[in-house]
């Protein structure tokens, strides 16, 4: 995957500790977040690389992030401050009167589990990457195996905007594209919205989010494909989760299987968020079809892989034990409260 250079990265964070020194309250919040968060954060990013760098590049690299992040902390105490010193005492401030009320925030639950799937999966070196919502019909459908003669195509699934382009049905076409730009070895995770003409009820969302992983190399197998899903289930929900595999279809693995973790409701007793069957299917899976890897320009002799396609807000649902999906969209304080002090 074609990225900046380390020293690209170190020079926009030097030049980022420039405009702290002139930020208001607000800006300088979002400063402190783009370079030091812990999710995101470009020097955090640029400092999680350390231990896959040769030993010489480690120490260089290591002593000028280090350096970096001294002159960011001094920086922002600096301007915190500035900024202290600016609005004390000000004029027309009543300081008797009492504070408002505050409201506290947190990160929405279905983007906190998308954000640690993909940080797991960073542990096995894919990486995140997103693409068009507004998608072709050759990267939704034909490119992944799917003739446009598939019942899946049928309006009463997909939102069209015209004769060739949809709303995504779901987060694979970006495999596709990823396929045809760069050549293996391919290790991703695609998140973000997809569309189809679903009702509004417990189970289901006509807009949804998605997370794809794909991984494509020489040599990989079925039993690659199964160690990273349940290394993947052991890290999300607890060590010794049980996972079981079932044979499934789809148009663009071969063999295909569901992905089943023991309910976190009943811990497998039988319970109607689970229908009784103590299991929650969390993803779709298989080894991809050789003609998608045809229809995307790889030799299918050659190089074999593995994806997988889940619901985060499903996910959710099975971790907290949540029944209906709609909580999620619908922005009840009282609901969303119990989430504040997530991990």
């Amino acid at each position: 995957m074609a990225q900046a250079s380390l020293g690209e990265r170190l020079d926009e964070v030097a030049r980022a500790v420039e405009a702290i020194g002139r930020a208001d309250a607000a800006r300088l919040a979002e400063l402190k977040t783009a370079l030091l968060g812990r999710k995101a954060g470009a020097l955090t990013d640029i400092l999680r690389t350390l231990p896959d760098l040769p030993p010489d590049e480690r120490k260089a690299v290591g002593r000028r992030a280090n350096a970096l992040k001294r002159d960011i902390e001094a920086a922002l105490e600096a301007r915190e401050r500035a900024l202290r010193e600016t609005t004390r005492g000000g004029a027309g401030i009543d300081g008797t009167m009492p504070a408002r009320h505050q409201w506290r925030g947190a990160v929405h639950p279905v983007t906190h589990v998308i954000d640690e799937i993909c940080d797991i999966f960073h542990e096995l070196g894919f990486v995140r990457v997103t693409g068009p919502e507004a998608e072709h019909e050759d990267y939704n459908f034909t490119k992944l195996n799917i003739p446009l003669d598939h019942p899946a195509v049928d309006e009463h699934d997909t939102l069209w905007l015209d004769d060739h382009i949809v709303l995504r049905t779901h987060t694979s076409p970006v495999q596709a594209r990823t396929m045809e730009r760069y050549p293996p070895p391919i290790r991703v995770v695609v998140p973000g919205l997809a569309y189809r003409r679903d009702p509004f009820d417990p189970s289901h969302s006509p807009a949804f989010h998605q997370i794809e992983g794909l991984c494509v190399d020489e040599g990989i197998t079925f039993v690659d494909f199964k160690a990273a899903i349940a290394f993947f289930v052991q890290r999300f929900f607890a060590p010794g989760t049980p996972v079981r595999f079932r044979p499934s279809y789809f148009p663009f693995t071969e063999p295909s299987a569901e992905v089943d973790v023991r309910c976190q409701t009943c811990r497998g007793a039988g319970c109607p968020t689970c229908k009784r069957t103590g299991w929650m299917e969390i993803m779709g899976a298989g080894m991809v079809h050789p003609a998608v890897f045809e229809r995307c320009g790889l030799d299918a002799e050659r190089y074999t892989g593995w994806a997988f396609g889940m619901g985060p807000a499903r996910v959710a649902m099975v971790r907290h034990g949540i029944p209906d999906i709609r909580l999620f969209y619908e922005s009840d304080v009282r609901f969303l409260r119990q989430f504040l002090d997530q991990p």
